[in-house]
């Protein structure tokens, strides 16, 4: 089974606002980098959706290492999706799960590979977490150009 990294990122100019994900993946020495954007967004879809363009992209089952700056993404993935799902997609208080939409397709995408989640301090240095950012970014420009 092919072992992918995956280092994913958001970005948002105001929130809401015009926003942007980045993607870069990495397997046997290659990279590909993915980005995107949305005129009308916020922080944390443009965080779940960074993670998703990156599990959309693999064209097989995979082993992934996906990293994260964002604890919303990996706590809401590895600790409280078991939970919502359980709720009928509503949380602790009975409300409903913001973003369920997002949610839903992310964790149907870890069903088909293999996923560990990482989290990664932002903005610390670490060359795949500073890239993704670039090219989340990248997205959130090219969508505020768009409006």
């Amino acid at each position: 089974m092919k072992e992918v990294e995956a280092f994913t990122d958001g970005a948002c100019r105001g929130n809401p606002g015009p926003g942007g994900w980045g993607v870069v993946l990495s397997y046997n020495g290659r990279v590909r980098e993915l980005c995107g954007g949305e005129p009308d967004t916020t922080n944390n879809r443009m965080e779940i959706t960074a993670a998703i363009r990156a599990l959309e992209a693999l064209r097989e089952r995979c082993r992934v290492r996906v990293f994260t700056d964002s604890t919303y993404v990996k706590n809401g993935i590895t600790q409280w999706l078991p939970n919502w799902r359980r709720r009928g997609w509503r949380t602790a208080g009975r409300k409903p799960v913001k973003n369920q939409d997002l949610w839903q397709d992310l964790a149907s995408l870890t069903d088909r590979h293999e996923v560990s989640w990482h989290w990664v301090r932002g903005h610390a240095g670490h060359p795949g977490n500073e890239r993704a950012d670039r090219l989340a970014n990248q997205g959130l420009d090219d969508a505020a150009d768009r409006t």
